[in-house]
This record gives C-alpha cells, sequence and structure tokens, in this order.
C-alpha cells in the first residue's frame, strides 16, 4: 500500500494508469473508461475496463483489479518495490536509490501517518471556531459578507485561526509533541525558541491532496487587516506530506466532474475556485499559492486535456496566463482563455463576477471562452503597434505558440489569421514561423533581414512602382487617393507622400517626398529605393494586382476587426448589431470569392483530367453562388 507522502504514493499520483495499462493491452475509450482485452485470461469481447479518474483496473470477466502498481505486480511477476520503480520510470518520475527500510525510514512512515491524522484535527479545530469565540463570529460575518452561507462555509471546511498565537498549539499539544507540530508546518519559533501558531487571524480553507486526505492550509488575513505583518494569503510550508507543486486545491472534489465534462477550468485563488464551483461548476481547480507547474499539469492530464485558464485580469494574472499557456502546450493541451470583462471600470475576477453578474452569466461566458491564440491576438491588438519594430516584436511573442499547434494545416490557418489581423506580410510570417517550428525554441525573434520588410511585399512593390513608372504613375496615384487605399497600411505615411507628390506631368521628387516623413518612414523609403530590382520593370497590370491584394488585406482587417467586435459583443451578454452581422457575412463572402477566383485562375486551361474538371465546374458554381449573395445583400 502506498503511504500518505510516501515515494509511492507521489508515484500514484503523478501516474496515468491509462498510459501504463496501454503499453501492455490495446485499450479504447468508452464513455468514462477504457476498455480492453483482458491480459489475465482468454476472451474474444473486451471486459477489461480502466477508470482513469479513480486510477483502477477491474475485469468483468475474470474478476481481477487493482491499482497501477498492482497491474505491474501481476504482468511483470514482480514485488510491489519493483512495481514502484517500473512506473515511475514509465512516467519519468526520478527513482531514488533503493535500499534497504532502515528503523529510521518506518519511523518516517509513521510520521507521515500522524502528520495526516494532526490536520484533519487541526482542520476541526479551525471550524469550531468560526461558531464558538466572538473573534470567529467576526469572521464568519467577513465570509457571509463575501456572499458564503452556512453550507458553504461547512462544504469547503472553511475555518478560522484566532489571533491569541498560541490556541492551535496548545490544543495540538496535548497529543503531540512540539517537535511534530512544528513539522507540520502549523506552528513556528521565535528566536527563544518559543513555538507559536503559524496561522493567526486568518481565514483557512484545508488543501487537500487527491485522494482527499488534507495535507496543509490556505490562510488569508482578515478583511484589509493591517495589524499584523505578513502578505495576504499565508500557505503552509513544504512538508514531509506536503509538496506545493504537486497539489492542485479543489481537485480532490472536482476530478470526477471533470471527467464527465472533459475539461477543467483553472483559477487562481481559493475563494474563486469556492465562487466558480458554487456556481455550478464543480470541474474547477486552483493552484496553491505558486505559479502552474509541470507536475500539476501532468496530474491535470489524467483526467483531461482540455483546459479553460481563467486567471485575474491584472497585470499578474496575464502573466501568470501566459506561464501556464506555456506549459500547457507543452503537454498537448487543449487550450482556452477567458479574460472576465471589466463591471462599472472595475476588472473582476471569477468570484466577484459571479456575485455581480451570477453564475448563468459566468457560465455563459465560459462556453464562448476563445482559443489561446485567439486570446493572445487580442492582446496583441491591444498594446501599441505603432510602428514596424514594436509589430514584429508582437508578432515575434506568438511565433512560439503558433509553432506548438500540431499540424502544418493548423499553423497555416493562424498565421493567416495573425497576418490579417496586425497587418503583415504573410509570407515574412510564414517564412518566421518555418523557422520557429524547426528550432522549437522557447523564445522566437523575426529575423533583421525581415525586419526591414514590416511592411507587406505588395505594399513595397506599390512604393517601387509609384517611384519608377513614370507612364502611368499619375493614373495609378489617382486611384489609390479616391479610394483611400494606403488608409492602416504599415506605409500609410510613405504611399500618402507619394501619391500627394505625384503632378499632372508624372514628375515625382524622391528627395521632396523623404523630407516630409519622419525617421522611421524615411529610412523604410531609401531602403525600398536603393535596394529596388532596378530588372524588374513595371507594368500597369502588376500595379493592379498590386492594388487588389492591398484591398484584400484591407477586407481582411477589416472582417478580424468584425468578428473581434461581435465576439465582445456576445461575451459581455449584448446584443448583436444586425449590421454588423450582415457586413461581416459580406466580407467572407469576399474573402472566399477572392480564393475562388485564384483556384479558376489556376485551373483554367490546364484541366487535364476528370477530377479537375469537376473541381473546376464546383468552383465556378459556387462563384456564381457568391456573386448571387453578395447583389442581394447590396440591395
Amino acid at each position: 500500500m502506498a503511504e500518505a507522502g510516501s515515494f509511492a504514493d507521489r508515484v500514484k499520483q503523478q501516474a496515468d494508469i491509462v498510459r501504463v495499462i496501454g503499453e501492455y493491452v490495446s485499450l479504447r475509450k468508452s464513455g468514462q473508461n477504457f476498455m480492453g482485452r483482458c491480459p489475465f485470461h482468454a476472451e474474444k469481447t473486451p471486459s477489461f475496463a480502466v477508470h482513469p479518474v479513480k486510477q483502477i483496473y477491474h475485469c468483468f470477466g475474470c474478476g481481477v483489479g487493482g491499482d497501477v502498481f498492482k497491474f505491474v505486480q501481476e504482468m511483470d511477476k514482480c514485488s510491489f518495490p519493483e512495481a514502484v520503480r517500473a512506473v515511475a520510470e514509465k512516467c519519468g518520475i526520478a527513482v531514488p536509490e533503493p535500499r534497504e527500510r532502515t528503523p529510521e525510514e518506518r519511523r518516517a512512515n509513521q510520521q507521515r501517518s500522524a502528520l495526516v491524522e494532526m490536520h484533519r484535527e487541526a482542520a476541526a479545530f479551525f471550524a469550531k471556531q468560526l461558531t464558538a469565540t466572538t473573534e470567529g463570529k467576526a469572521a464568519r460575518a467577513y465570509l457571509e459578507d463575501r456572499g458564503l452561507d452556512e453550507e458553504a462555509i461547512a462544504r469547503f471546511g472553511i475555518g478560522y485561526a484566532p489571533s491569541g498565537g498560541e490556541s492551535l498549539v496548545r490544543f495540538l499539544r496535548q497529543k503531540y509533541p512540539e517537535k511534530l507540530i512544528g513539522q507540520a508546518g502549523l506552528a513556528s519559533h521565535d528566536q527563544g525558541g518559543r513555538i507559536f501558531d503559524r496561522f493567526r487571524r486568518r481565514i483557512m480553507f484545508p488543501i487537500a491532496n487527491e485522494g482527499g486526505k488534507i495535507v496543509a492550509f490556505g490562510g488569508r488575513a482578515l478583511g484589509d487587516d493591517t495589524e499584523m505583518a505578513g502578505p495576504k494569503y499565508l500557505n503552509s510550508p513544504e512538508t514531509p506530506i506536503y509538496t506545493k507543486s504537486g497539489v492542485l486545491f479543489h481537485l480532490d472534489r472536482a476530478k470526477e466532474p471533470i471527467r464527465r465534462s472533459d475539461f477543467a477550468v483553472l483559477v487562481e485563488g481559493y475563494m474563486d475556485t469556492i465562487g466558480v464551483a458554487r456556481a455550478g461548476i464543480g470541474n474547477v481547480v486552483a493552484s496553491c499559492g505558486t505559479s502552474l507547474t509541470e507536475t500539476q499539469v501532468k496530474l491535470l492530464g489524467r483526467f483531461t486535456r482540455r483546459i479553460i485558464v481563467n486567471y485575474d485580469p491584472d497585470s499578474a494574472g496575464q502573466a501568470a496566463t501566459e506561464r501556464s499557456l506555456a506549459l500547457l502546450l507543452e503537454q498537448n493541451f487543449e487550450v482556452k482563455v477567458l479574460a472576465l470583462p471589466a463591471i462599472d471600470g472595475e476588472p473582476a475576477d471569477p468570484d466577484s463576477y459571479i456575485q455581480k453578474k451570477g453564475a448563468e452569466a459566468y457560465r455563459d461566458l465560459l462556453e464562448k471562452a476563445p482559443t489561446f491564440l485567439d486570446y493572445l491576438i487580442w492582446r496583441v491588438k491591444h498594446t501599441d503597434l505603432s510602428t514596424a519594430e514594436r509589430k514584429v516584436d508582437a508578432i515575434s511573442s506568438l511565433l512560439p505558440y503558433v509553432s506548438r499547434l500540431p499540424t502544418a494545416l493548423d499553423r497555416s490557418e493562424w498565421g493567416g489569421k495573425i497576418a490579417a489581423s496586425l497587418l503583415v506580410d504573410e509570407p515574412i510570417l510564414r517564412a518566421a514561423l518555418k523557422k520557429a517550428v524547426s528550432e522549437r525554441r522557447a523564445e522566437f525573434k523575426i529575423q533583421d533581414s525581415s525586419r526591414r520588410l514590416g511592411i507587406r511585399a505588395a505594399e513595397r512593390r506599390i512604393i517601387e512602382i509609384l517611384v519608377d513608372a513614370e507612364d502611368f504613375r499619375t493614373h495609378l496615384a489617382g486611384v489609390m487617393k479616391s479610394e483611400a487605399l494606403y488608409r492602416g497600411l504599415e506605409s500609410e505615411g510613405i504611399l500618402s507622400a507619394l501619391v500627394d507628390s505625384c503632378t499632372d506631368s508624372g514628375k515625382l521628387d524622391i528627395a521632396a517626398v523623404s523630407a516630409k516623413l519622419d525617421e522611421n518612414n524615411r529610412r523604410t523609403l531609401m531602403q525600398v529605393v536603393l535596394e529596388r530590382d532596378a530588372a524588374a520593370p513595371a507594368t500597369l497590370e502588376e500595379a493592379e494586382s498590386c492594388l487588389d491584394a492591398i484591398r484584400n488585406l484591407k477586407g481582411l482587417r477589416e472582417m478580424a476587426d468584425l468578428q473581434q467586435t461581435i465576439g465582445e459583443q456576445i461575451r459581455r451578454r449584448e446584443p448583436v448589431r444586425e449590421m454588423d452581422l450582415r457586413l461581416l457575412q459580406r466580407k467572407q463572402l469576399e474573402k472566399e470569392l477572392i480564393a475562388i477566383q485564384t483556384e479558376i485562375g489556376l485551373l483554367a486551361g490546364r484541366v487535364s483530367d476528370e477530377i479537375e474538371e469537376k473541381r473546376l465546374r464546383h468552383y465556378q458554381a459556387r462563384r456564381l453562388e457568391i456573386l448571387q449573395k453578395l447583389g442581394e445583400a447590396a440591395r
């Protein structure tokens, strides 16, 4: 049996029984369980079940069953310690050097059992203080003011640590020696060696391990107490039965709901967890006073591979969100991020949002939570993108996340979305993304050679044409000015100055144009002028092609902005304007039309077999259908 806090217990908590047994038996998901043919007796119909939440197996044919260690013992015909070692190695858990159990080790096991029992008694002591003392009643009033009723307080075992300094120590000293009380992390020593309570004048939240045994506490200073020195939240130190990085608050209660719903909500603190759970969303967990760790991520991975991160909206919460994303994506999780909207101009955490807007409003936002990349793009779009350098830096911050996507198709789709949202040249972004994927760096920066091309290729070529094409420069400038095609582009300042400087005679004074520009735009213009390919004379057809590309770019940007606006309206539960929906539909049709016309152009004149002919007819029919819809929309 794996004793609480022992190495075997830690291995059992971190091990994935489905993965371990899957090395011996071919398993297929069936409801909550995984099924396969029993390895212990011959059968044609699978009756061997593995339960990933309870971490057990059972054969309904021959009746064998047990935990992951029992399975390995039976399959490999080995002892319990050998099975523990084998499971640890299969799961990548470092195994300590084997040696015979000494009297000291036996005493350590007894100590761990005593510490678990002591925490259970401490939790009962803290809970009693809420009703048995005047001080506790004040704490209870605070909890009620935070929206917690008697049922919620009892459900989560919330208690109160008195301010006296020795209340818990006196209670525990009746049964346990002072040294053990200190080793439990429930007491501290002053410089004179006197023992006193670690937690004083604090709301107490019991922290249980996956098996439901209390192994630590989190203490919140009562209200806005400034009388006591110390942090707002104070957690138990690491002890023989508690490792912060290996425990998730509320997982003991949440694991079954997580398994049923096949996703988990990850929040920051105790009150957020309790608030979300009371809203009817039991599949919620939080890290215990520390950033999310790899061990905690692997622990979650035993129950689901789908996570919604809902940290606080402040800068610390945003930083924690990005750190969590890196860990979750590294373990191949499907991640969404919920950034709660402000209420009356004030940022809202999950608990306060539910109290002010209600459980139904929170559940609705949870269902509509965007993917992690949608969230990151939204974040980037709200930063300063006024220069090419800042825009390239912003895109570079997104590349590591895009590079972790599992397929080239996913990476290509998101690359295009980023390019459209941030007005970046797609070929440059795709080249940088390809390098990011091949190098698999934790960070990635677009190289300096690409930095000079902060403007899109079509914009760069239009600048070259305006500089070179004396024959149709005036016509080209007139088209651009009448449609304001340069508005919102990275090169807007350069193109605006060039268009305004084109005369009816077709003359253009580059030096005069350059003098009107700021330093960044002047440098970019000079790079284009000095580095342009003199062997590639401009044609009107090429210029019109570049203008079409810019029109398409503006359409994509407008569509991305519309999608974001509509998404935010839905998340805020505001009515979506019918005009916006119609405009978005038209933009989507226009985007599809451009893609289809490109395909028709590629297929026309080279249809060589029945399949290509069928594809061409399909695209032509779809083109007519889109044109008809666009005509109806215009009316």
